[in-house]
């Protein structure tokens, strides 16, 4: 189990908090610190539901989950290093090394790519931030990072595509709408706990009831 593994402390916790909210603080595509702190929230409330859960190891994987991002970096290694160089400030470093794979376990890597998650505690927290990609918060959170990417809200004519792999998901490119069909509306089926299944289906019913009323308003009729 991965708490046999590392052990975290308060003063961990409390380091990884700071490191964190300096780095996401301002951050304008909807990886700011605000999401960060809404996903921690949500994987402690999901963990009180799962048995032999590491609430400690829970929240040091959420706070530090977007930290690599390769969104918010200028290559994807780059990410990695700037996270792993903090992480072994703070662990030896098999413990770090561990971290890191954890850590990257948690994102979305395209609809056709299967999920794997290594503990119960990767599961909860890949939980909690799709449920902050679903929802009212889910759907400014997508047209914030549309928005920042220079992205068309909508295009009639180009429709969804299944990424059948990671670098055909890095890539692309396509309108905001389309993200809803190739990522966000599929989260409900993909979650790993019962609490998060639950969340997921309410908030992705009011995704489709926004879905419907967009294209009523643009005049379009598109499958919902």
């Amino acid at each position: 189990m991965m708490q046999n593994e590392i052990r975290i402390t308060a003063e961990n916790l409390n380091r990884a908090r700071a490191f964190a909210k300096a780095f996401h603080t301002g951050e304008g595509t909807g990886h700011d610190w605000w999401h960060i702190k809404r996903v921690v929230e949500q994987a402690k409330l999901i963990a009180q539901h799962e048995r032999n859960a590491d609430q400690l190891l829970v929240q040091l994987i959420g706070l530090l989950h977007d930290v690599p991002d390769r969104k918010l970096h200028s290559s994807e290694d780059e990410g990695q290093a700037y996270l792993l160089t903090w992480l072994r400030s703070q662990f030896d470093e098999q413990q770090s090394r561990r971290l890191l794979q954890c850590i990257n376990e948690i994102s979305f890597k395209g609809a056709g790519v299967d999920d794997f998650v290594s503990c119960k505690e990767v599961a909860i927290v890949q939980d909690a931030d799709r449920l902050d990609a679903l929802g009212a918060i889910g759907i400014a959170r997508a047209f914030a990072y549309g928005g920042k990417k220079n992205r068309a809200l909508f295009d009639p004519d180009i429709y969804p595509e299944i990424h059948l792999s990671y670098e055909a998901y890095k890539i692309s490119e396509g309108h905001t709408i389309n993200h809803f069909y190739e990522k966000l509306l599929l989260l409900e089926e993909r979650m790993h706990t019962e609490t998060g299944r639950q969340i997921a289906h309410q908030r992705t019913i009011f995704m489709k009831s926004f879905l419907r009323q967009f294209y009523n308003e643009w005049g379009v009729e598109w499958e919902v």
